[in-house]
């Protein structure tokens, strides 16, 4: 902590710089968990230093991505939990780096909030570090602002940046892709951090029993079911890179799958999924039928439980599969690449 540094003034204004000291103190132990050889120096810089082992590497080339956990946070608020939203924070930016064929290095994070609650902090970079020890990357730096008059006291925003590296030559280029080639799917742990404006109207939040258990979730509630952070694939798709040639990777965010998965797939081509072979998350169900949400609009707004969905080649299907499913992702085919001048079609 910073010795003799108090602003009665700045207090008087409804900004606690000590509390600010405090959070940091709290935070340190979890930040030390994410540490990996690149890390320079610690916490207390103006800015975040990495030195990245480049060996091997003809060209090395940096791919960034920054991200938020949305409306989400509303859950989080209601719920009083704030130790799983750090680890949307950290997947919705690392997600995004491996469907370059990138490793994720580093993370920085940025909480805006109302009032600076030191234990409240701590939970939340908690998750930040979760996250980050599940992505293999450092959290090397971030920032906490206390902005009261413009969110409510007991609410924030986080946000969060990445930058992950790789060999110009691995870059995934999706212009080889070919008819044929497989679409497979890697299962989401659930909405994940999308589409949950829809969702907060769907259910009436703010008013809904959040806490119950219910049949159709397995007996989770729907706080609890609606709260589960984002899984993180960068470990198992790393390791997929190594062995198979992937032909592209769509992370299924906003606007789902008619959104998403084109956006791996060159003009002329397109994925045909097979609408039976996806396996609809139970949450999903449920929201279809409480919002009388059309499928159209589901599989346009959610990623109906595949949070991920990987394009190779028809003959290294099998050993991609093994090589996920022994990485933990119970991974499965959904579709295959065909000439079409449309980049989606979901079919029976």
């Amino acid at each position: 902590m910073i010795e003799n540094s108090k602003s009665e003034a700045y207090a008087a204004a409804g900004v606690d710089i000590t509390a600010g000291y405090r959070s940091v103190e709290l935070m340190k132990k979890h930040i030390a968990r994410t540490n990996t050889p690149g890390v320079i120096g610690g916490l207390g810089g103006f800015g975040g230093l990495f030195a990245p082992d480049l060996a091997g590497m003809e060209k090395p080339i940096l791919v960034s991505g920054t991200d938020g956990v949305g409306t989400k946070l509303k859950l989080a608020f209601l719920m009083d939990r704030h130790d799983t939203v750090g680890i949307d924070c950290v997947a919705m930016c690392v997600n995004d780096i491996i469907c370059c064929g990138a490793k994720p290095l580093f993370f920085l994070d940025y909480i805006a909030c109302g009032r600076n609650i030191p234990e409240r902090i701590e939970q939340i970079v908690r998750g930040v570090c979760e996250g980050c020890v599940q992505a293999g990357a450092a959290l090397i730096g971030g920032e906490t602002a206390e902005m009261p008059g413009f969110y409510p006291e007991n609410e924030y925003d986080l946000a969060g940046y990445s930058t992950g590296i790789v060999d110009e030559k691995k870059i995934l280029d999706p212009s080889r892709m070919a008819p044929g080639d497989i679409v497979l799917a890697l299962p989401s742990s659930g909405v994940h951090s999308n589409g949950f404006s829809l969702v907060r109207k769907v259910f009436d939040v703010e008013r809904a029993d959040l806490t119950s258990p219910r049949p159709e979730l397995g007996g989770r509630s729907l706080g609890e079911t609606l709260l589960t952070p984002t899984k993180i694939y960068v470990k198992p798709v790393l390791a997929l890179l190594e062995r198979v040639d992937v032909k592209g990777i769509s992370h299924i965010t906003g606007g789902g799958f008619y959104e998403n998965i084109p956006r791996s797939i060159p003009d002329g081509l397109g994925a045909r999924i097979d609408r039976k072979a996806v396996r609809v998350l139970p949450i999903f169900d449920l929201i279809a039928r409480e919002g009388g949400i059309s499928e159209r609009d589901m599989f346009n707004t959610f990623n109906m439980g595949v949070g991920m969905s990987i394009v190779v080649p028809a003959a290294q299907k099998d050993e991609a599969l093994e090589i996920l499913r022994a990485r933990g992702e119970d991974a499965y085919e959904i579709g295959v690449i065909r000439e079409s001048d449309r980049k989606i079609e979901i079919a029976e």
